[in-house]
């Protein structure tokens, strides 16, 4: 049966749902950080609003709406600008690329040496690191000394590497409220066939969801300790491997995103392990492409690893 006239006088709720969804996706830096930090937590799964989208149309047709329908292609095309990129397939690399791993293995996890193989079976140039506790660091040394000859460890990140590294030293990005011993960042140089890399390894504090809303101060402030540290780097190259604990649309790591580039490719949601919904495990890149991000298999765990292919420029 035809729509006929009605399809255009009825909907008029949910063109306006299509509008406000089109308008968070266009300018998610209307929606205030306070209360709660809600801007931080609507940037963190923005590409949900995908969800929101398909939803809304199946509704609209539901009620015969042409309104409606019309107005989901203002949401849909802002989606499609934002995030559609990320599904296509990946460029190759150029002939001065790498491939990096990045894993938040767990201090609870029970199989490190599984973990390591299954890490070192991608095949990476580099592999990053976090929560690494005293009784498994020793098994991944061991695990990965034979493919990665060279390594460093501090505090609980730590880098491994199939070409020389020097200079490997601490970061200081602990938020100042914290008292106790605290080490969670590393950064080094990394010698590979097409040049000096500067290799940044980062463990952020985790941001956790109350009654309040979503409590992120600690990790905005050892971002932008981080953000200092990329801003002083004396070398152009850098890679940035870490738990960032939030994605690269949140605005609370603007002094790292800034700084460096994300993947042209790839969503790679990456957390919780059982349940991806999210990528907080980040490859970023300074003079520098990261071509293509992607998901490897669960490991021990509640983190995905990811690999990316990283182009030097």
């Amino acid at each position: 049966m035809p729509w006929g006239r009605r399809a255009w006088a009825r909907g008029r709720v949910l063109a306006g749902c299509a509008v406000l969804t089109a308008g968070l996706l266009a300018f998610p830096g209307a929606v205030p950080g306070s209360p709660g930090r809600l801007g931080s937590l609507l940037d963190t799964f923005l590409p949900w609003l995908g969800l929101v989208i398909v939803l809304l149309t199946g509704l609209a047709l539901l009620r015969r709406s042409a309104v409606a329908l019309l107005a989901l292609l203002l949401p849909t095309a802002v989606w499609t600008h934002l995030f559609a990129g990320l599904l296509l397939p990946g460029t190759a690399s150029g002939p001065h690329g790498l491939v990096v791993v990045q894993h938040n293995v767990s201090d609870e996890n029970t199989d490190p040496a599984g973990t390591a193989g299954s890490l070192a079976a991608a095949g990476p140039d580099l592999i990053a690191l976090q929560e690494l506790v005293p009784p498994a660091l020793p098994v991944y040394v061991r695990t990965l000394a034979e493919d990665y000859p060279y390594h460093a460890v501090r505090g609980t990140v730590g880098l491994w590497s199939k070409h020389p590294l020097t200079g490997a030293r601490p970061l200081d990005i602990r938020p100042r409220d914290v008292t106790e011993p605290w080490s969670r960042g590393l950064r080094a140089v990394v010698h590979t066939p097409y040049g000096e890399v500067s290799a940044y390894v980062a463990h952020l504090p985790s941001i956790r969801f109350g009654a309040s809303g979503l409590a992120s101060s600690r990790r905005d402030e050892s971002a932008g300790l981080l953000g200092s540290a990329l801003a002083a780097e004396r070398l152009d190259r850098v890679i940035l491997l870490g738990d960032l604990n939030g994605t690269v649309d949140d605005r609370g790591l603007a002094p790292l995103t800034s700084r460096t580039d994300g993947a042209r490719r790839g969503f790679a949601f990456s957390y919780p392990a059982g349940l991806p919904l999210v990528r907080i495990d980040q490859v970023m890149a300074r003079s520098a492409r990261v071509d293509h991000i992607r998901a490897l298999p669960a490991t021990g765990s509640d983190h995905l690893p990811v690999a990316a292919r990283v182009t030097l420029l």
